[in-house]
């Protein structure tokens, strides 16, 4: 680990040592529980985090820039409560799908456009939509709707089966495309570069020529997309909408985020990292279930305490640099 370590980029150290946190926690849970070393139990990581590594996608390139966004997790809930209430009353699936999609992508596109054009900090504009997003949801309903659409269902109960036994989800799938597609989109496109240019120094890739502005604003559709996307996965997983769905699941993303290694000053991290990130906080979880007589909440606790660490070791790096 040493020898690793001295010979890579101080960029990739967070990511490395988010691999080793998870492989670590990962072999505490085998070495101590029998069948947590299954691949059934790496899979289910997966099932139960699919909306929320979606998120992290979102959540990534807005960190990545920089910015922050606290509506996430309001958007997830607004996109179930729009989704159920819409097969409620009788849309097609295929209608519904776009429809829940393009509402996240507004969302987005109006908090990118203020913070943007009127050069408004991103934590105002976003807690802004926090409060919109969620008292939307108890203009659609105050109570909890279910889904009870075919198709829907279909799509939640139904499994796919790997080899060795394992079965994974639909939403898993959906999750992987999301990771694949963000991390070509950041480091294939040029909208990606871009994206890093502006974390690292905006005024800088100004003068450089870049689109900075088009950026700023794009990343933030990005995040409002992911978060439609990850409400729709949620509603799979719920078969339900809900107006206090998802409450506090943005400050699970923005952890998955920089436990994955992003700096919260922009311009280094990797949507790889985030997902091991996501797979880090499910493990903990996991190790707690296993566990069966502790608490919920210490599942908040050891997060926070990664957290402040992943933060130490970021600020560590910053100066070594």
């Amino acid at each position: 680990m040493t020898a690793l370590t001295a010979r890579a980029p101080s960029r990739f150290l967070p990511v490395i040592a988010t691999f080793v946190v998870f492989v670590a926690t990962f072999g505490v849970g085998s070495l101590r529980y029998e069948g947590f070393a299954t691949g059934q139990v790496v899979a289910n990581l997966f099932i139960d985090n699919a909306f929320l590594i979606v998120l992290a996608v979102g959540m990534t390139f807005v960190i990545l820039t920089g910015g922050i966004d606290l509506s996430v997790g309001s958007v997830v809930a607004l996109s179930t409560m729009i989704a159920a209430a819409a097969l409620r009353a009788g849309w097609p699936a295929w209608l519904v799908v776009p429809a829940v999609l393009a509402t996240g992508s507004a969302l987005g596109l109006l908090m990118g456009v203020v913070i943007h054009r009127f050069q408004v900090q991103p934590f105002i504009v976003t807690l802004a939509g926090m409060f919109l997003a969620r008292g939307l949801c108890f203009v659609i309903s105050v109570e909890s709707v279910s889904i009870k659409d075919p198709t829907f269902r279909a799509l939640a109960t139904g499994t796919l089966e790997l080899p060795g036994g394992v079965t994974i989800t639909h939403t898993v799938v959906i999750a992987l495309v999301a990771v694949a597609v963000a991390a070509y989109v950041l480091h294939l496109t040029r909208f990606g570069r871009t994206v890093y240019a502006v974390g690292g120094s905006e005024s800088s890739a100004r003068l450089m020529g870049l689109r900075t502005g088009r950026v700023k604003v794009g990343v933030y559709v990005i995040s409002g997309f992911c978060s439609a996307l990850a409400g729709l996965l949620f509603s799979l997983y719920m078969l339900s909408g809900y107006g206090l769905h998802a409450v506090g699941m943005e400050l699970d993303a923005i952890a998955a985020v920089v436990v994955g290694g992003s700096l919260l000053s922009g311009g280094v991290g990797f949507v790889v990292g985030s997902v091991a990130g996501v797979l880090v906080l499910g493990t903990i979880q996991t190790l707690i279930s296993f566990q069966g007589t502790l608490s919920s909440w210490w599942t908040k606790i050891v997060i926070g305490v990664l957290l402040l660490a992943f933060i130490v070791l970021q600020r560590l790096i910053v100066r070594r640099s």
